[in-house]
């Protein structure tokens, strides 16, 4: 049995792989895009958890659905945690991929190569069709930031982001690795045999 469950997302890229995570435990995964009525959430919350969190129980009220919210980002040490949140507008408010890599990129133009370490979080709720939040958990992977793209792999700051182990950025790991080693592939393996735990309920 497929269970259908939505993703506060706008986010394709996300989206893509949440889908690939999800769906060898039989789950679905509905965008939140298929709903033009929601609103988008205003992420106000002051760390990745919050904003999962909110983004889960508002659209889930909103459209009486079990839904997973998803908060990610990087946190550059050298940057005291910066972009953090803001990961996603970190250019500003129309931000792209290209700006805000362009700026991270500034930003430690000047860091030795020894300082440029860095993570990646990812933020998991689950509310239930009342807003209630049934799974909140999180994941992280190390790594270190680049000195220019490699590879056209992936989304965000991938190409920038270097996992030392393998020699190569997210951009250029293959999705299946990727799927492996990731901050939302941490927070996933944490999350999944809780959802499943719930598939009776959300089956209802």
């Amino acid at each position: 049995m497929t269970h259908r469950i939505v993703l506060a997302s706008r986010n394709r890229g996300k989206a893509r792989e949440i889908t690939d995570l999800l769906h060898p435990r039989g789950f679905e995964v509905i965008p939140v895009t298929q709903f033009p009525d929601v609103p988008e959430v205003v992420e106000d919350g002051h760390s990745f958890a919050e904003n999962a969190a909110k983004k889960a129980s508002e659209t889930a009220q909103r459209i009486k659905q079990w839904v997973i919210g998803e908060d990610s980002g990087l946190c550059v040490d050298a940057l005291d945690g910066a972009p953090g949140i803001y990961s996603a507008r970190f250019s500003g408010r129309n931000a792209t991929d290209d700006a805000n890599n362009e700026r991270l990129l500034r930003e430690l133009e000047s860091v030795p190569d020894d300082q440029r370490k860095a993570g990646y979080v990812c933020s998991l709720a689950l509310a239930d069709p009342d807003g209630q939040i049934r799974i909140a958990v999180e994941g992280t992977c190390r790594g270190r930031i680049t000195r220019e793209r490699r590879g056209s792999g992936g989304f965000g700051y991938d190409p920038l982001f270097l996992i030392p182990e393998y020699h190569r950025t997210f951009g250029e790991l293959s999705p299946l690795v990727k799927r492996c080693l990731s901050h939302r592939a941490r927070a996933f393996a944490a999350f999944g045999p809780r959802l499943s735990a719930l598939s009776a309920e959300i089956a209802d």
